[in-house]
Order: C-alpha cells, then sequence, then structure tokens
C-alpha cells in the first residue's frame, strides 16, 4: 500500500528507459520518489528499503506526465445547453469528472484559460487522483460583441446598465469595456484564484458577432489589463488570430500569444524578437463541430493556417506551446489526446515530447509568485522536479502514436506521487 502521508511515501520505478522531457534521448536507470517530488534518477539499481512501494517497469519507457497549455475543463465538460440551464454543482461535478478522465489520458497539469476552477483546483491539488493540476485562468475576459460575449442581441449590454450574460453569471467569461472596467475585471478574476489573466483581442470560430478579421480591445484596454496583472506577479495571454490583434497585444505587453492561425510570418518573426510565447493548436476541421455554416467557414479559415503557422515559429525561433482548445463536445474529449500525437505532423517526435512536457512549463512558469506550483519544476524526470509521471507501453520518441491510445499502452501513471493507474510489483 502507497502510505497515506505525503511526507511518508515512497516509490521506486525501476528498469525504465527514461525520457526526461528535456534531452533526446532515451537512458536506461531506476527513479526514486519521496512523497511527492523525484528524490534520485540513477543508472544503478537503488536500494529497495522496507516500506518502498515498487513499480517495474520491465524496460518500459518512463516520461514526464504530459500538459495541456490551453484547456477549458468547464467547457470539455459541459455543453452550451448544460451552460445556460445547468446548476452551478452540475457544472463542477461534470468538471471535476471530465477531470479525471483527463488525467487517465496521461495530463498531470492543465493551464485552464477560461471557467471557474480554482476551487476545482483546491480538490485535486487535496486528492491528486482526481484530476490534473490546474492553472485557472478563471473568466476569460471580453469586450461588448467580443469572442467571449455570449449575451443575446436584444439584451443591453451590461456597460449601459444590462444584466449579466449566464456565461457571466457562472465565471466563465467577464464583459467589460474601457480601461477602468478592463481593470476591475483583471483584479476580479486575481481576487478569485487566477494564475494568469485571459482576454478576449480578436473574432474567433464559436462566437455568433465577431468575423475573424475584428480587433477588440482598444490599446490602453489592453495595457490596463496588462499592468494590473504585472502588479500581481503574473502575465495576460490572448486569444487572438489576425495581423493587427496579435501585434497590438504584443505592444501593449502580453506575454502569450493563443493561437495565432492568421498571422503573417513578419507578424510571427516579432514574437521571436519580443519573447513572446506562441501557445497554439495543430487544428484540422473535424476537432470541432458547429452549429452554424459561418463558425464552420471561420474554423475553415484558422485550420488552413496551422502548417505555415508552425513552420513561420520553428524558423524564427519562437517559443512555442501546445494546447487543444476543445469546447462544449463532452463526448469527444479524448481528442485531446489525437491532437497531441498529430504535433507529429509538424515537428520530430522528440521536440513534441519536449513542448508537452517541460516546454508547456516553462510558459506556466510566467506566473510567478502566482504558480500555485512554483516550489517544484513541472515537465521534468530529474531529482527536486514534481513527481507526475507516466509509464508507456511502447516509445513514444520512435512512434508518438503510442500516446494516441493511452487506456492500453499508459501502464501507469503517478501524479505528486500517488500511483493513479498501474499496480506495484
Amino acid at each position: 500500500m502507497v502510505a497515506s502521508s505525503p511526507a511518508e511515501r515512497r516509490l521506486l520505478i525501476k528498469n525504465v528507459r527514461i525520457f526526461d522531457g528535456i534531452s533526446g534521448r532515451l537512458t536506461d536507470g531506476h527513479v526514486l520518489i519521496e512523497g511527492r517530488t523525484i528524490a534520485a534518477v540513477d543508472a544503478s539499481p537503488i536500494a529497495e528499503t522496507p516500506g518502498t512501494t515498487v513499480l517495474d517497469g520491465a524496460g518500459r519507457t518512463l516520461m514526464p506526465g504530459m500538459t495541456d497549455a490551453h484547456v477549458h475543463l468547464v467547457g470539455m465538460a459541459n455543453t452550451l445547453l448544460d451552460l445556460a440551464m445547468g446548476s452551478q454543482t452540475q457544472l463542477a461535478a461534470a468538471t471535476l469528472a471530465k477531470a479525471r478522465d483527463t488525467l487517465l489520458r496521461g495530463f498531470t497539469t492543465v493551464r485552464d484559460m477560461a471557467g471557474d476552477t480554482a476551487g476545482i483546483r483546491h480538490v485535486i491539488d487535496g486528492r491528486p487522483e482526481l484530476g490534473p493540476r490546474i492553472y485557472p485562468s478563471q473568466a476569460a475576459i471580453s469586450q461588448t460583441g467580443g469572442h467571449g460575449d455570449f449575451g443575446f442581441v436584444y439584451e443591453l449590454p451590461t456597460a449601459l446598465g444590462g444584466s449579466e450574460s449566464r456565461v457571466e453569471q457562472i465565471g466563465f467569461m467577464r464583459v467589460a469595456d474601457g480601461p477602468d472596467r478592463v481593470l476591475a475585471a483583471v483584479r476580479e478574476q486575481l481576487k478569485l484564484g487566477a494564475s494568469q489573466i485571459k482576454l478576449m483581442v480578436g473574432g474567433g470560430a464559436a462566437s455568433l458577432y465577431d468575423p475573424l478579421y475584428t480587433v477588440q480591445f482598444l490599446e490602453p484596454e489592453l495595457r490596463a489589463a496588462v499592468q494590473a496583472a504585472e502588479d500581481s506577479g503574473t502575465y495576460v495571454a490572448t486569444h487572438v488570430y489576425n495581423v493587427t490583434g496579435i501585434r497590438r497585444a504584443v505592444e501593449a505587453g502580453v506575454k502569450s500569444i493563443e493561437h495565432g492561425h492568421l498571422a503573417d510570418e513578419a507578424t510571427i518573426a516579432l514574437l521571436a524578437e519580443r519573447g513572446v510565447w506562441l501557445s497554439t493548436q495543430p487544428f484540422v476541421e473535424h476537432d470541432h463541430s458547429f452549429l452554424n455554416a459561418d463558425s464552420a467557414a471561420k474554423n475553415r479559415e484558422i485550420c488552413a493556417g496551422t502548417d505555415q503557422l508552425y513552420r513561420w515559429a520553428a524558423k524564427h525561433g519562437v517559443k512555442t506551446a501546445w494546447g487543444t482548445d476543445l469546447l462544449f463536445e463532452p463526448d469527444r474529449d479524448d481528442v485531446q489526446s489525437a491532437m497531441m500525437v498529430r504535433l507529429g505532423d509538424h515537428m520530430s517526435n522528440v521536440e513534441a515530447l519536449k513542448m508537452v512536457t517541460s516546454g508547456n512549463a516553462e510558459l506556466f512558469r510566467l506566473a510567478g509568485e502566482r504558480d500555485p506550483y512554483r516550489s517544484a519544476r513541472l515537465g521534468e524526470i530529474t531529482p527536486g522536479a514534481w513527481a507526475d509521471v507516466l509509464l508507456v507501453d511502447g516509445d513514444p520518441t520512435a512512434d508518438l502514436t503510442v500516446l494516441g491510445n493511452p487506456s492500453e499502452n499508459l501502464t501507469a501513471i503517478v501524479k505528486d506521487g500517488v500511483i493513479v493507474k498501474g499496480q506495484p510489483a
């Protein structure tokens, strides 16, 4: 049995081929976990002292737990109808259940980019087997008529005295106009436990009122958000596809561009020059379903930019992270694994594995003092790192597709030093 107290847990994973999340090769060895962190990584056998739980890898691959830099846990777990009609407890319960599924796919840490998940994070941190570590953004912030405005056209905007839409009431979005309201909205999310701030700075596929070419938030509004985030030791990430929106966000001091599929090469080069992250997705059309032809057409335009986006990012050395951005189709959340495997269409297997482990973790660390997991390193199998590891039946450095079938090929999952899946020897 694994000791119930984190301080008492001692887990030895022996006879494995280790991908440490940093180097590009596998090494034979053994890994000792004490409590919640990795204590030793050694090519020589490690003593099996009394009270040590042992997992025999039998030559399988051990790699860090994967990360997803752009999830919507509430949105993945619930349909639009659920968001409109479900109670807060129903939405939270569904989210927690789907969080467990996410963990069982091998994703031990996620950055949530819209949704009330700070409370769920606290629950999971106390019970690591319930789901991944969460970097919450709380409600994503949108202008009136922007990508996060789900109010009906006949409703008066909140800035003009109207009532909050349902997605605002449940903490999924926040609509704010003008620097003062944007400043208050940012501070509200920080008060609620956000690790970083998410703003909508351009049009999107799923939203009703904003074509992809639209530029959202004026520069003074963006600067107010950036200043408020920086004053709290963290940063702003922005949903945006088009060139003008990306450039406006960069000039305002935003640290992470989410998506960016309609950028031109000069704008991608600018991200590299300014050290701004590109957190993006290898989208194809069938990743999402849409109820109207306009959204489907916008989605086709976005997907058409995927390949060149990755090529330009690699050419100019942009710091690139990976996420999924799945929404409102809880019966298709396994697309998360398929999208990760698809990274292999745009880079080498090792580059993809580094991105979804130590690479994303570097982006997460921009949260600074608001980083809930800053006391140890994520995405690595090194002494002192968080004990989040996957035992894989197969070699993902040679065949990334083994991670596309987690139920069969992830023979053990360890998070926070706790065996979530797998049996001791």
